[in-house]
């Protein structure tokens, strides 16, 4: 059977922390959402969308001299919201972390590639994050358990009809030929020489995440050890009549994004990475219908800290070996970003005139 990590999250890559910093009420609903690596970790980018907003993705291309990053943004605030990054900056800037370009230990550069959705009709106009909220952040920023919901940049988050939110997930990844979870005689336990694979999701679609006929999410069959919580899907058609429809001032056409991270403990080259990030897109073409529309921004960063090496054969079919155990990494991101998705929209709360998925199917929750 396939095993999460301990936290179900993306924090059981070790290494990496998560914070949020959100303004809720009073005329906001928006945020920002850090995964700091302040040691440094190869990264990787794959953008689907028609309408990206995002920054520092062409140093990530393979050919590119900068091979590690120190932290990734994800903000609310359509293209506004980049200016979170600036805050993420200050803070590693502060503590010496970064691409070093001075003698002295402090002249340094982080590195923070950064991607935003949309959501500014969530807020009043003008309301939206800025330096601070990347800053208060990374002040927020935690190893272990990572909320979900409505938080960070998943305040102001809307997936088709439902209100959308952050969600994270892991899974402990299995040598090729095996199972996630399972050892072959005369090699260590699970989590000792097993790769592991987190991600975390900025569920903000233009498509539905959920089959509205029967309230089942399109990749329910994902789950693990009854991480979703939920004894029985429904089998009956949602109400929806609640929702908002379109968005303010676009003719009923949403503009929206997906974005998130994922992330492994595998020592990968940034191509890889690339491969890997690339992978996690098709989990979220399985998660909502349709996806990656002229709409959407879909952006997804991966990462690979370096702790575990893949496995290099020898003689003339040496690289195959290599290549199977990364194709096992991107099977497993692609299923664990599907996975935190669905976490994004089950722990949302409903908003004003957007309803959470547990409004619609309050029998499920």
């Amino acid at each position: 059977m396939s095993m999460t990590g301990a936290e179900n999250a993306i924090t059981d890559v070790a290494g990496l922390s998560v914070g949020h910093h959100e303004r809720v009420g009073r005329g906001w609903a928006t945020g920002s959402t850090v995964v700091l690596v302040p040691d440094g970790a190869v990264c990787g980018v794959d953008g689907r969308g028609g309408a990206p907003g995002t920054r520092e993705t062409d140093l990530l291309a393979p050919q590119n001299l900068v091979q590690q990053v120190h932290g990734i943004c994800l903000s609310g605030g359509s293209a506004y919201g980049l200016a979170a990054a600036d805050g993420v900056m200050r803070w590693l800037g502060e503590r010496a972390h970064g691409f070093a370009v001075g003698a002295q230990p402090h002249e340094v550069v982080p590195v923070v590639p950064a991607a935003v959705v949309f959501d500014l009709p969530r807020s009043d106009w003008g309301n939206r994050p800025d330096a601070e909220f990347g800053y208060q952040a990374c002040q927020n920023a935690a190893s272990g358990p990572v909320a979900q919901g409505c938080v960070g940049a998943g305040a102001g988050a809307k997936v088709g009809s439902l209100k959308g939110g952050v969600g994270t997930a892991s899974v402990i990844v299995p040598e090729p030929g095996g199972r996630a979870g399972e050892t072959r005689p005369g090699h260590p336990q699970p989590g000792e020489s097993q790769p592991t694979v987190g991600a975390l999701a900025v569920v903000n679609a233009f498509g539905e995440a959920v089959d509205t006929g029967t309230g089942r999410p399109w990749t329910a069959e994902c789950e693990l050890a009854g991480e979703f919580g939920v004894g029985a899907w429904p089998s009956r058609a949602g109400d929806l009549s609640s929702g908002d429809g379109g968005h303010a001032g676009d003719d009923g056409r949403s503009l929206n994004t997906t974005i998130g991270v994922v992330a492994t403990d595998a020592a990968l080259t940034k191509a890889e990475c690339q491969r890997l990030a690339m992978a996690a897109q098709d989990g979220i073409a399985r998660a909502v219908r349709p996806a990656h529309s002229m709409f959407d921004g879909d952006t997804v960063f991966a990462l690979g800290t370096g702790a575990h090496e893949l496995p290099e054969g020898s003689g003339p079919f040496g690289a195959a070996a290599r290549a199977a155990a990364l194709d096992q990494l991107c099977a497993a991101a692609a299923t664990c970003f599907s996975r935190a998705m669905v976490h994004g929209l089950l722990r949302a709360d409903g908003t004003a005139g957007l309803p959470a998925y547990r409004d619609v199917w309050p029998e499920v929750c």
